[in-house]
């Protein structure tokens, strides 16, 4: 996608159209999709953040999920007991909802956003084993690795990104913990409050083995859809004799005296 700063309903209802399309057991929306990305201010930041329980967006992915039976997943700005969070929520057709509240804050997010405050989850849905992640979050191989320990067999990454590494280090975050990936970026620029963010598109679905299995354009406003089987997220065998979990020495990882 490529929002409209600010234009919440119609950046919703682009959302849902190019949604429309779909046939999906999952589907991944980019990070802060119904607002844009490029604040100038924190004052400007809390008009257009909610909470979950009186955001329309979400009631209307709600409904999505529901008649679609489809589990949907998107990033948006959660306002909660004066705080501001970028956060994904996690629908699930059963009407059931997590939310994530991103983790690693990238630049001037930090001058805007609250710091995420809850724990790595794993949540269960008909064989999926989803983890959540967004954007940022992907320098540190901490995130998927603490996901992929908790079982998850798919790790969800709504973007925003504007650095050129990250869909390709999604090759290593699979490889080196055997799990599907799904990193949903928006494509388009922003130019406001002094700040200029061009955001580099090419979503990409990546196999455990590291195979690239489904690349979005790097301008284009689209939908991406393919097959994946879960039992090639079971195996974390590389070979024969190694398994990437068992063949851990964790006792030698340990550094002392950091938090």
């Amino acid at each position: 996608m490529k929002p409209e700063f600010g234009k919440k309903e119609t950046n919703l209802k682009k959302a849902l159209r190019l949604m429309d399309k779909a046939t999906s057991d999952l589907l991944v929306l980019p990070e802060l999709f119904d607002t844009g990305y490029a604040f100038s201010s924190r004052e400007e930041l809390a008009a257009l953040a909610e909470p979950f329980d009186k955001s329309e967006t979400v009631s209307e992915l709600k409904k999505y999920s529901r008649e679609t039976k489809t589990v949907v997943i998107a990033g948006i700005a959660e306002k909660d007991k004066g705080k501001i969070y970028n956060s994904a929520i996690t629908i699930l057709p059963n009407g059931r909802k997590h939310v994530y509240r991103k983790l690693h804050l990238f630049y001037k997010e930090k001058l805007y956003f609250n710091r995420g405050n809850g724990p790595l989850e794993v949540i269960s849905y008909k064989g999926m084993r989803i983890g959540v992640m967004i954007c940022f979050d992907w320098i540190f191989p901490e995130t998927a690795r603490t996901l992929a320990l908790k079982g998850a067999n798919i790790i969800c990454h709504p973007s925003n990104l504007v650095l050129s590494y990250c869909q390709n280090a999604m090759v290593t975050r699979c490889l080196e913990n055997r799990v599907f990936s799904i990193t949903c970026n928006r494509v388009g620029n922003e130019d406001r409050g002094g700040n200029s963010y061009n955001f580099t598109g090419f979503s990409r679905v990546i196999a455990p083995n590291g195979n690239v299995l489904a690349e979005g354009s790097k301008v284009k406003e689209e939908l991406k859809a393919v097959d994946i089987n879960l039992k090639g997220a079971e195996d974390k065998r590389i070979t024969s004799l190694n398994d990437i979990f068992e063949d851990r020495r964790i006792k030698f990882y340990n550094i002392k005296g950091k938090k």
